[in-house]
């Protein structure tokens, strides 16, 4: 049997899940509708609005649905530059849909480095924000390669100060680890169904209170104006379904930790490097590399075994390139050989365990193959 440790990549849909959008399939209607069809459809959507609300201690208003965290992620962007911000500052690690919104954006964008395990440099973003213009400083919760827990609350202390935005891609962080919205102190936050066991092309930008956004999809008034087009509502219905479920066993994500670090033990005594093992990271994610072993002759290795993992970010996945979060640390020899391990609400103790046996195993073996073929060449 296959053991499914991608869950940061995209998560298994839960059979709640499924359920609800059964259900809401089995009886469609347009949202905008008067009759009772559409009445439902908008009862489910508002029921789902609640429902993600609530898992970042947000208000139901302050949430806008998308087609998910990329387009979430880039409306963020332009309604920041919209409402008067001059210059962007993205962190090193940033994920792409991010850093390449913010490039295409048309203002000046700054990278914020990090330190040698992934964590941002609030000094160099101290005096970066003291530069002329109002900034957009876009730093993500967890990074979704090695998911190291960035200092957004500490950050939001230095843009609040300087008049700036501070946008928060939350998108692996959710349902992982308690998010508060206020605590945090963001203008702009995102979301992604997939991520939380929901399906895959929804998501949401959540704003802070008196923050406003603009729209990128123009047409009819949906979402009050800040998203066109008919909503999907088996998609949004599961959603909510998935930030449910994924409030409800916030406590049981914290299970993973001693099965992660049983299994990253492992692993690292047999030769890997764990990436930001040093600092606080999410529960769920073992981010590791090994020099000598590129990750996509890994993955299919593993695979080959039943055991499926990734190289990193989804969006990267099938390229032989390196990987963002390990050269931005600074540990390029070692960035063609990352491999994430991600657990997620069906994960057992056993997969955890089959996965460190799986890699140890065909490890010693590649290192073997390595050793002969060195003395068949002196």
């Amino acid at each position: 049997m296959s053991v499914y440790l991608d869950y940061n990549a995209s998560g298994l849909v839960r059979p709640e899940v499924q359920e609800v959008m059964a259900k809401a399939l089995a009886d469609n209607g347009n949202p905008s509708a008067v009759h009772a069809a559409g009445r439902r459809a908008r009862a489910r959507i508002e029921t789902a609005r609640a429902q993600v609300a609530e898992l970042v201690g947000a208000d139901p208003t302050a949430v806008v649905f998308s087609s998910g965290g990329t387009e979430s992620n880039a409306q963020a962007i332009v309604s920041a530059l919209a409402a008067g911000c001059e210059r962007l500052i993205v962190s090193a690690t940033e994920h792409p849909c991010v850093a390449e919104a913010a490039m295409v954006s048309g203002a000046p964008v700054e990278v914020l480095p990090v330190d040698a395990n992934g964590v941002v440099d609030l000094g160099w973003l101290a005096e970066a924000l003291k530069r002329p213009g109002r900034a957009v400083v876009a730093i993500h919760h967890a990074n979704n390669e090695s998911g190291v827990i960035q200092p957004i609350a500490e950050a939001a202390v230095l843009v609040r100060a300087a008049g700036g935005w501070l946008h928060v891609d939350a998108i692996q962080s959710a349902g992982k680890v308690p998010i508060d919205v206020r605590a945090l102190d963001a203008d702009s936050l995102t979301l992604s169904a997939h991520k939380l066991g929901g399906p895959q092309g929804v998501g949401a930008l959540v704003l802070k209170e008196g923050v406003a956004a603009v729209r990128i999809l123009h047409g009819a008034g949906q979402e009050r104006g800040l998203r066109a087009g008919t909503e999907n509502v088996p998609g949004i219905a599961g959603f909510g379904a998935s930030a449910d479920c994924a409030a409800r066993d916030l406590a049981e994500a914290m299970a993973h930790v001693a099965w992660r670090d049983a299994a990253e033990a492992r692993v690292k005594a047999a030769g890997a490097t764990i990436i930001g093992g040093a600092v606080e990271r999410l529960p769920n994610t073992l981010f590791m590399a090994i020099e000598g072993w590129d990750s996509p002759q890994q993955l299919i290795t593993l695979d080959l075994v039943g055991v499926m993992v990734s190289a990193g970010s989804a969006c990267s996945s099938g390229k032989v390139k390196p990987s963002k979060a390990i050269s931005a640390m600074g540990l390029d020899h070692l960035a063609t050989g990352g491999v994430r391990v991600s657990g997620g609400w069906g994960t057992t103790e056993a997969d955890w365990d089959r996965f460190a046996e799986a890699w140890v195993t065909a490890w010693n073996k590649h290192r073997a193959r390595l050793s002969e073929r060195v003395k068949e060449v002196a």
